[in-house]
Protein backbone atom coordinates (compact mmCIF):
# COMPACT_ATOMS: atom_id res chain seq x y z
CA UNK A 1 0.00 0.00 0.00
CA UNK A 2 1.07 3.83 -0.63
CA UNK A 3 1.35 5.96 2.39
CA UNK A 4 0.09 5.35 6.29
CA UNK A 5 -3.47 7.35 6.95
CA UNK A 6 -0.45 8.70 9.54
CA UNK A 7 0.14 11.21 7.60
CA UNK A 8 -3.25 12.47 7.91
CA UNK A 9 -4.50 13.91 11.13
CA UNK A 10 -7.51 12.20 10.52
CA UNK A 11 -8.19 8.06 11.03
CA UNK A 12 -9.01 5.60 8.78
CA UNK A 13 -11.29 3.00 10.71
CA UNK A 14 -12.09 -0.48 8.23
CA UNK A 15 -14.05 -3.39 8.74
CA UNK A 16 -13.38 -6.78 6.73
CA UNK A 17 -14.35 -10.45 6.91
CA UNK A 18 -16.37 -13.09 4.69
CA UNK A 19 -20.29 -12.76 4.19
CA UNK A 20 -22.59 -13.02 7.29
CA UNK A 21 -19.40 -12.43 9.52
CA UNK A 22 -21.27 -9.20 11.31
CA UNK A 23 -18.52 -6.57 9.99
CA UNK A 24 -21.17 -4.00 8.68
CA UNK A 25 -23.69 -3.74 11.71
CA UNK A 26 -20.08 -3.02 13.26
CA UNK A 27 -18.64 -0.65 11.56
CA UNK A 28 -22.28 1.39 11.29
CA UNK A 29 -22.70 0.94 14.64
CA UNK A 30 -19.06 2.58 15.52
CA UNK A 31 -19.85 5.68 12.69
CA UNK A 32 -23.49 6.10 14.67
CA UNK A 33 -20.97 6.30 18.16
CA UNK A 34 -18.40 8.64 16.90
CA UNK A 35 -21.32 10.80 15.92
CA UNK A 36 -23.00 10.99 18.86
CA UNK A 37 -20.29 12.02 20.35
CA UNK A 38 -19.06 14.77 18.91
CA UNK A 39 -16.28 13.68 16.38
CA UNK A 40 -16.81 14.26 12.38
CA UNK A 41 -17.13 10.90 11.05
CA UNK A 42 -17.96 9.69 7.30
CA UNK A 43 -18.77 6.65 5.51
CA UNK A 44 -18.05 4.66 3.03
CA UNK A 45 -18.32 1.21 1.02
CA UNK A 46 -17.22 -1.04 -1.19
CA UNK A 47 -18.77 -1.14 -4.63
CA UNK A 48 -20.68 2.82 -4.19
CA UNK A 49 -18.72 4.39 -6.35
CA UNK A 50 -21.45 6.00 -8.78
CA UNK A 51 -18.66 6.66 -12.34
CA UNK A 52 -18.35 2.64 -12.19
CA UNK A 53 -21.59 1.21 -10.09
CA UNK A 54 -24.07 0.71 -13.31
CA UNK A 55 -21.41 -0.57 -15.28
CA UNK A 56 -20.96 -2.80 -12.51
CA UNK A 57 -24.45 -3.85 -12.15
CA UNK A 58 -24.42 -4.21 -16.36
CA UNK A 59 -22.09 -6.61 -16.65
CA UNK A 60 -23.31 -8.49 -13.30
CA UNK A 61 -26.80 -9.00 -14.84
CA UNK A 62 -25.91 -9.96 -18.31
CA UNK A 63 -22.64 -11.87 -16.51
CA UNK A 64 -20.29 -10.58 -18.87
CA UNK A 65 -17.46 -10.15 -15.83
CA UNK A 66 -14.87 -12.46 -16.25
CA UNK A 67 -12.19 -12.60 -12.92
CA UNK A 68 -9.68 -10.24 -14.81
CA UNK A 69 -12.89 -7.16 -15.41
CA UNK A 70 -13.83 -7.94 -11.91
CA UNK A 71 -10.80 -6.87 -10.28
CA UNK A 72 -9.98 -3.88 -12.67
CA UNK A 73 -14.00 -2.48 -11.96
CA UNK A 74 -13.60 -2.95 -8.46
CA UNK A 75 -10.33 -1.15 -8.26
CA UNK A 76 -11.51 1.78 -10.77
CA UNK A 77 -14.53 2.03 -7.97
CA UNK A 78 -11.90 2.01 -5.13
CA UNK A 79 -9.57 4.31 -6.91
CA UNK A 80 -12.48 6.78 -7.54
CA UNK A 81 -13.77 6.31 -3.51
CA UNK A 82 -10.34 6.83 -2.29
CA UNK A 83 -9.59 10.47 -4.15
CA UNK A 84 -13.54 11.66 -3.71
CA UNK A 85 -14.35 9.98 0.09
CA UNK A 86 -11.40 8.88 1.59
CA UNK A 87 -8.54 11.32 1.49
CA UNK A 88 -10.57 14.69 1.85
CA UNK A 89 -11.81 13.70 4.98
CA UNK A 90 -8.71 12.14 5.94
CA UNK A 91 -6.99 15.53 5.15
CA UNK A 92 -9.43 17.60 7.28
CA UNK A 93 -9.20 15.47 10.03
CA UNK A 94 -12.19 13.25 9.62
CA UNK A 95 -12.74 9.86 10.73
CA UNK A 96 -13.42 7.98 8.04
CA UNK A 97 -15.52 4.45 7.97
CA UNK A 98 -15.10 1.72 5.12
CA UNK A 99 -16.99 -1.37 4.89
CA UNK A 100 -14.74 -3.17 3.26
CA UNK A 101 -11.25 -2.05 2.02
CA UNK A 102 -8.03 -3.81 -0.11
CA UNK A 103 -8.46 -6.78 1.68
CA UNK A 104 -12.14 -7.74 0.05
CA UNK A 105 -10.31 -7.73 -3.18
CA UNK A 106 -7.06 -9.75 -2.07
CA UNK A 107 -9.51 -11.91 -0.96
CA UNK A 108 -12.08 -12.60 -3.96
CA UNK A 109 -9.45 -11.85 -6.90
CA UNK A 110 -7.34 -14.48 -5.47
CA UNK A 111 -10.18 -17.10 -4.86
CA UNK A 112 -11.17 -15.71 -8.55
CA UNK A 113 -7.90 -17.44 -9.47
CA UNK A 114 -6.66 -14.01 -10.15
CA UNK A 115 -2.90 -13.51 -9.28
CA UNK A 116 -2.31 -12.43 -5.52
CA UNK A 117 0.75 -10.38 -6.45
CA UNK A 118 -0.90 -8.64 -9.48
CA UNK A 119 -4.34 -7.56 -7.15
CA UNK A 120 -1.86 -5.90 -4.52
CA UNK A 121 0.38 -4.11 -6.73
CA UNK A 122 -3.00 -2.76 -8.60
CA UNK A 123 -4.35 -1.75 -5.04
CA UNK A 124 -0.65 0.44 -3.99
CA UNK A 125 -2.11 3.05 -3.76
CA UNK A 126 -4.20 2.70 -1.36
CA UNK A 127 -4.25 4.43 1.82
CA UNK A 128 -2.69 1.87 4.83
CA UNK A 129 -5.68 1.59 7.03
CA UNK A 130 -4.93 3.52 10.99
CA UNK A 131 -7.32 0.22 12.45
CA UNK A 132 -7.87 -2.60 10.03
CA UNK A 133 -10.53 -5.32 11.60
CA UNK A 134 -11.66 -8.93 10.61
CA UNK A 135 -14.40 -10.52 11.97
CA UNK A 136 -13.63 -14.21 12.43
CA UNK A 137 -16.77 -16.50 12.38
CA UNK A 138 -17.07 -19.90 11.63
CA UNK A 139 -17.76 -20.61 7.98
CA UNK A 140 -20.78 -22.36 8.56
CA UNK A 141 -22.02 -19.93 11.19
CA UNK A 142 -21.75 -16.88 8.42
CA UNK A 143 -23.18 -19.38 5.89
CA UNK A 144 -26.38 -19.46 8.15
CA UNK A 145 -26.62 -16.10 8.28
CA UNK A 146 -26.86 -15.37 4.61
CA UNK A 147 -28.31 -18.44 3.62
CA UNK A 148 -31.55 -18.00 6.44
CA UNK A 149 -31.98 -14.17 4.95
CA UNK A 150 -31.92 -14.46 1.33
CA UNK A 151 -34.62 -15.76 -0.81
CA UNK A 152 -31.60 -16.48 -3.56
CA UNK A 153 -28.35 -15.90 -4.39
CA UNK A 154 -27.24 -13.77 -7.15
CA UNK A 155 -25.22 -15.51 -9.96
CA UNK A 156 -21.73 -13.50 -9.14
CA UNK A 157 -22.48 -13.78 -5.46
CA UNK A 158 -23.08 -17.23 -5.09
CA UNK A 159 -19.56 -17.91 -7.22
CA UNK A 160 -21.45 -19.51 -10.08
CA UNK A 161 -19.59 -17.90 -12.64
CA UNK A 162 -16.39 -20.12 -11.12
CA UNK A 163 -17.42 -23.50 -12.40
CA UNK A 164 -17.35 -25.22 -8.82
CA UNK A 165 -20.97 -26.58 -8.64
CA UNK A 166 -24.32 -25.94 -10.89
CA UNK A 167 -26.26 -25.45 -7.66
CA UNK A 168 -25.95 -22.26 -5.93
CA UNK A 169 -26.16 -23.10 -2.44
CA UNK A 170 -23.28 -25.47 -2.80
CA UNK A 171 -21.23 -22.96 -5.17
CA UNK A 172 -21.28 -20.21 -2.52
CA UNK A 173 -20.22 -22.51 0.68
CA UNK A 174 -17.26 -23.22 -2.01
CA UNK A 175 -16.44 -19.63 -2.76
CA UNK A 176 -16.89 -18.49 0.58
CA UNK A 177 -14.56 -20.97 2.07
CA UNK A 178 -11.96 -20.09 -0.74
CA UNK A 179 -12.31 -16.37 0.41
CA UNK A 180 -12.17 -17.27 4.58
CA UNK A 181 -8.66 -19.26 3.54
CA UNK A 182 -7.69 -15.97 1.88
CA UNK A 183 -8.46 -13.93 5.06
CA UNK A 184 -6.92 -16.23 7.60
CA UNK A 185 -3.59 -16.17 5.36
CA UNK A 186 -3.48 -12.25 5.34
CA UNK A 187 -4.58 -12.02 9.46
CA UNK A 188 -0.52 -11.95 9.73
CA UNK A 189 0.60 -10.58 6.47
CA UNK A 190 -0.97 -7.52 7.28
CA UNK A 191 -1.51 -7.50 10.94
CA UNK A 192 -5.49 -7.23 11.04
CA UNK A 193 -7.39 -7.15 14.36
CA UNK A 194 -9.13 -9.99 15.01
CA UNK A 195 -13.07 -9.94 16.29
CA UNK A 196 -14.33 -12.73 17.50
CA UNK A 197 -17.84 -12.49 15.31
CA UNK A 198 -20.17 -15.25 17.19
CA UNK A 199 -19.78 -12.93 20.38
CA UNK A 200 -23.18 -10.72 21.01
CA UNK A 201 -23.55 -7.61 19.17
CA UNK A 202 -23.12 -5.46 22.42
CA UNK A 203 -19.94 -7.07 23.36
CA UNK A 204 -18.06 -7.08 19.59
CA UNK A 205 -18.72 -3.23 19.74
CA UNK A 206 -17.59 -2.64 23.03
CA UNK A 207 -14.15 -4.33 21.85
CA UNK A 208 -14.30 -2.23 18.45
CA UNK A 209 -14.24 1.07 20.65
CA UNK A 210 -11.85 0.24 22.95
CA UNK A 211 -9.61 -0.62 19.83
CA UNK A 212 -10.08 2.73 18.49
CA UNK A 213 -10.91 4.67 21.63
CA UNK A 214 -6.49 5.68 21.21
CA UNK A 215 -6.75 7.59 18.01
CA UNK A 216 -9.59 9.61 18.84
CA UNK A 217 -8.31 12.46 20.66
CA UNK A 218 -6.69 14.64 17.40
CA UNK A 219 -10.23 13.86 15.46
CA UNK A 220 -12.27 16.85 14.12
CA UNK A 221 -15.42 17.62 16.09
CA UNK A 222 -18.45 19.04 15.14
CA UNK A 223 -20.32 21.74 16.73
CA UNK A 224 -22.60 20.58 19.10
CA UNK A 225 -25.56 21.25 17.36
CA UNK A 226 -25.26 18.45 15.08
CA UNK A 227 -23.93 15.57 17.79
CA UNK A 228 -25.57 12.65 16.63
CA UNK A 229 -26.47 13.52 12.78
CA UNK A 230 -25.41 11.66 9.81
CA UNK A 231 -22.24 12.70 7.25
CA UNK A 232 -21.93 10.95 4.11
CA UNK A 233 -19.44 10.04 1.97
CA UNK A 234 -20.04 7.84 -1.12
CA UNK A 235 -23.04 5.43 0.23
CA UNK A 236 -24.11 4.81 3.52
CA UNK A 237 -24.42 7.29 6.46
Amino acid sequence: MAQSSDHYRGKLFIVEGIDGSGKSTQIRLLHKWLLSQGYSSFFSEWNSSPIVKRTTSRGKRRRLLTPLTFSLIHATDFADRTERNIIPPLRAGSAVMADRYVYTAYARDAARGVDPEWVRELYSFAVRPTVALYFRVPLEVALERILSGRPELKWYEAGLDLGLSDDPEESFRLFQTRIYEQYEQMVEEFDLTVIDGTLPIAQQQREVRQIVAPFLDELLRRPEEFWGTPTRAGEGE
